[in-house]
């Protein structure tokens, strides 16, 4: 290794240390410390000694602070070697280290002369990095915020000072820069190196240790469930690897072909699945952590690059874990902070969600606000100086999800040749482009829960009671108080199924002191095809094949269901009473399900609440809540509703 390469793996360490020392340390104290060393520094003739003074250094700076002490000494060799550029200083490797760090640090040296002398005379712009650097660190709150928004938006930084920052900004910076918006990825570290894999299946067996090392007794059930079946499967790859187990069938791996070909992968996310469900309690977070579970999910995210599914599984982990503030030095110090800095970039709305959710959760110091698991904001996901003046919350329904639900309609090219000339502007999450970029001052918060058709799946035990509208309703109540909803004005969006949800969750929330927010800062609701007397759906179950086994969601549906007529009866009461504004579209076209059910899913009179507008329009029960465009009705027509209703705020 040359000597410059070995100064710079030093100084790398000294800039990563611990916390800086905050003893205040006299200016003569330190110059006096500084010149010894640096006329053994200058007088070095051999590596050794060279290696040796180094560790000296590095001995010194627990003592003073970390990276300061190393330009101090920079200030000095500047003023020893200056004069003397003929000696045969400048002609050794450790001379073009020393004039290197010199250089990248003269802004840094610069202020620290300033703060000792005020007759220094040097230029504003070289110092104006460290002034950055210090202020992002002040005490002051808004001192703090301003500093990291300058650093951000400064686009002439060079590339030594973005690694500047990388090295010495505390934890509390970087995620700050982490979430500001269009960020160079120079201004973060990347993951530390990992230790070298020493056999062939590494990943599966160190999976199913970190899982046998977690709780087992006394859990939850479905966490007991995916866990047992995680390392059912897991340990039948095993075995396979081992000695030659032919598998078919099983609740997880469908089959193996070969023992020589594994479906490795997919271990890997029954594995990370069961994770999940861990990741969801607080103590079993703390062994995630001290079973070096981050730097492992480290490891399996960057050989899984071709995988998003499994990306995503481990980001939600992240962010699960996040929730807790004790693990926040854990997580960016295993080098999590780089990553989702970049999966914020991705184009894809899932992807970049999971990551603007952790990220959120991991900042404490602008986003007072938790989000748990199935919780998402779609805007704003970067720091803003823009205020929050409300909330939309959207709820999807039936085999809907947080992002796909409300994604544009889709395209079909064949039939719309003009609509697919413009599909690079298509929106995979129009709450997230449109109605962000309409109504800049909302925060947009979307909710994900399962849903199944049909209960063929093997399932957790105890799925079926969770799967109720009355269990979901408690759930998502206590999730959606966690991130802050109620504490400013509010308007629902909803389709199908969660639309029921949004009914049941306000009935319950009159009910409880503890939620009264959420109900008295309700402005509006949207219902979206909402089955308020129940669905066609239910009654084809019976018959048809592919509902053989009809999930509890669509029992739940079943047309002039007792219990929907109770909830719509208690909605009603309590919603004519506090005026909430509501407006109901209605589907008028049948939709396909499966290849073999042609129905009309929710009825005109069923979408008919009873209060508020319903609006029929000409599209199928999935496309109710996708716009064709922006400027179509139906986007419109929501579009005013919010701005209507919410017209004192926004």
């Amino acid at each position: 290794m040359s000597v410059a390469a070995y100064c710079i793996f030093c100084y790398r360490q000294i800039g990563t240390s611990g916390p800086a020392t905050k003893t205040h340390l006299p200016w003569n104290d330190i110059s006096n410390g500084m010149c010894l060393f640096i006329s053994l520094l200058y007088k070095l003739d051999s590596m050794e000694s060279f290696k040796k003074h180094i560790f000296f250094l590095g001995r010194l700076c627990r003592t003073f602070q970390r990276t300061c002490i190393l330009l101090y000494v920079l200030i000095y060799i500047e003023e020893i070697s200056t004069p003397c550029k003929k000696k045969s200083f400048y002609s050794t490797n450790r001379s073009v280290t020393v004039k290197m760090l010199i250089n990248n640090n003269f802004g840094f040296i610069c202020f620290l002369v300033k703060e000792q002398f005020s007759t220094f005379d040097g230029e504003d712009h070289e110092c104006a990095l460290w002034l950055l650097l210090k202020r992002s660190q002040s005490e002051d709150k808004e001192v703090r915020l301003q500093a990291v928004q300058d650093l951000a938006n400064n686009s002439h930084w060079h590339d030594y000072q973005y690694c500047t920052v990388a090295q010495t900004c505390d934890q509390r910076t970087a995620i700050g820069l982490a979430r500001s918006k269009d960020i160079d990825l120079r201004f973060f570290l990347p993951p530390p190196p990992l230790p070298k894999i020493k056999n062939d299946y590494p990943i599966e067996d160190e999976l199913r240790l970190l899982l046998v090392s977690l709780p087992q007794t006394g859990l939850d059930p479905c966490v007991q469930y995916f866990t047992s079946l995680a390392l059912r499967e897991s340990s039948q790859t095993l075995a396979a690897q081992r000695g030659g187990l032919w598998c078919f069938g099983g609740n997880g791996l469908p089959y193996c072909e070969t023992l020589s070909k594994i479906p490795s992968e997919t271990v890997e996310l029954f594995c990370l699945q069961a994770l999940v469900q861990h990741s969801k309690v607080s103590s079993h977070c703390d062994k995630i952590e001290a079973k070096g579970g981050l730097q492992l999910l480290q490891r399996i995210y960057q050989l899984r690059k071709d995988s998003a599914k499994i990306q995503r599984n481990i980001i939600r982990i992240i962010g699960n874990m996040a929730l807790d503030e004790r693990l926040h030095s854990s997580i960016v110090r295993a080098g999590w902070v780089s990553v989702l800095a970049e999966v914020m970039k991705s184009p894809h709305v899932i992807q970049s969600s999971h990551a603007s959710r952790a990220l959120a959760n991991l900042d404490r110091d602008t986003v007072k606000e938790k989000y748990p698991d199935g919780v998402y904001v779609l805007h704003p996901q970067y720091r803003s100086s823009q205020p929050i003046r409300a909330d939309i919350l959207f709820v999807h329904g039936l085999l809907g999800a947080a992002f796909k639900t409300w994604r544009q309609q889709d395209i079909d090219q064949r039939l719309d040749k003009k609509a697919s000339e413009g599909e690079e502007d298509y929106s995979q999450c129009w709450p997230k482009t449109w109605l962000a970029s309409d109504c800049p001052a909302l925060r947009i918060i979307s909710v994900e829960y399962d849903t199944h058709l049909s209960d063929w799946k093997a399932k957790c035990p105890v799925e079926a009671h969770r799967k109720s509208i009355a269990y979901r309703s408690n759930e998502l109540l206590d999730k959606l108080r966690a991130a802050g909803i109620g504490d400013r004005p509010l308007v629902w969006v909803s389709h199908s199924m969660g639309g029921l949800l949004v009914k049941k969750m306000l009935v319950d929330a009159s009910k409880n002191p503890e939620m009264d927010k959420i109900v008295n800062n309700t402005r509006g609701i949207i219902f979206y095809s909402v089955p308020h007397h129940g669905s066609q759906l239910a009654e084809y179950s019976i018959n048809a094949r592919y509902l053989l086994f009809p999930s509890v969601e669509v029992k739940e549906l079943s047309k002039d269901s007792p219990a929907l007529k109770e909830l719509n009866d208690d909605f009603l009461s309590f919603a004519k009473d506090k005026k909430f504004s509501v407006l109901s579209f209605a589907e008028t076209l049948p939709t396909h399900i499966g290849s073999m059910i042609k129905l009309h899913v929710v009825p005109l009179e069923s979408a008919k609440l009873g209060i508020g507008d319903l609006i029929p329009v000409d599209v199928n029960h999935l496309n109710i809540c996708k716009p064709k465009k922006k400027d179509a009705f139906l986007y419109q027509r929501t579009l005013k509703f919010i701005q209507d209703v919410l017209a004192q705020e926004i």
